[in-house]
């Protein structure tokens, strides 16, 4: 029982890892230990085997006086380790759509499917009131999507951030540049005038993440 015990923490220790890195990375083993809980040597064994799937890499940098350090990150091949809300069919209907309807076409479809998210999420957002009531919830929905979207304050005065360590229609938006300019739109309009919405990273665009800066107006 001890050793079937033993197995099943180590398989979930595996994958907190795997995710921390996910929505933290390029990130220590150090600062991972110190979130998951757990010593550095358990987070490197974790990392090492990771590392030899093939599902995280590191970078080195210099640590100035001290040793340098290693930065995780994950790789390409980890995504199917997360939500990819059928990646395969959704790249052979946006082929198919783009054959029969064209551009246009493509376009009047993904502008359908944006009106009906504006529907479904201006619903969960209708009560808040302040803008980081608001983000929040805006989080919540997305990550019951399989964003795993985060809010975080930034350092410049009154400005947040949409933070979405994970895109599940990742191959889709590949195919079609309309789903991305779309949200960035619908974020805008959820949000009110009073804000300025701007993404600031993009995975598309070979960054780790998505992140959307939201400053108030005035």
């Amino acid at each position: 029982m001890s050793d079937t015990r033993d197995r099943e923490a180590s398989r979930t220790g595996r994958a907190a890892v795997l995710e921390h890195v996910k929505r933290e990375g390029p990130v220590t083993a150090g600062a991972l230990a110190r979130a998951l809980g757990v010593t550095t040597m358990a987070v490197r064994q974790h990392l090492d085997g990771l590392c030899r799937e093939g599902l995280v890499a590191h970078e080195t940098r210099g640590g100035g006086r001290g040793r340098p350090s290693k930065l995780w990150r994950t790789t390409a091949a980890a995504d199917r380790h997360f939500p990819d809300s059928h990646a395969a069919l959704a790249a052979d209907l946006i082929a198919q759509i783009r054959t029969v309807f064209g551009e246009e076409g493509l376009d009047r479809l993904v502008a359908l499917r944006t009106a009906e998210q504006e529907r479904l999420y201006s619903a969960r957002l209708g009560a808040q009131r302040t803008l980081k009531a608001r983000l929040e919830a805006l989080a919540r929905v997305r990550s019951e999507e399989g964003y795993m979207a985060e809010v975080r304050r930034e350092a410049a005065a009154g400005a947040w951030l949409l933070v979405e360590n994970h895109c599940p229609i990742c191959t889709a938006a590949r195919l079609c540049a309309g789903l991305c300019r779309e949200e960035l739109a619908l974020f805008q309009r959820l949000l009110g005038n009073g804000v300025r919405v701007e993404r600031i990273s993009h995975i598309q665009a070979g960054a780790g993440r998505c992140a959307y800066r939201v400053s108030p107006l005035s």
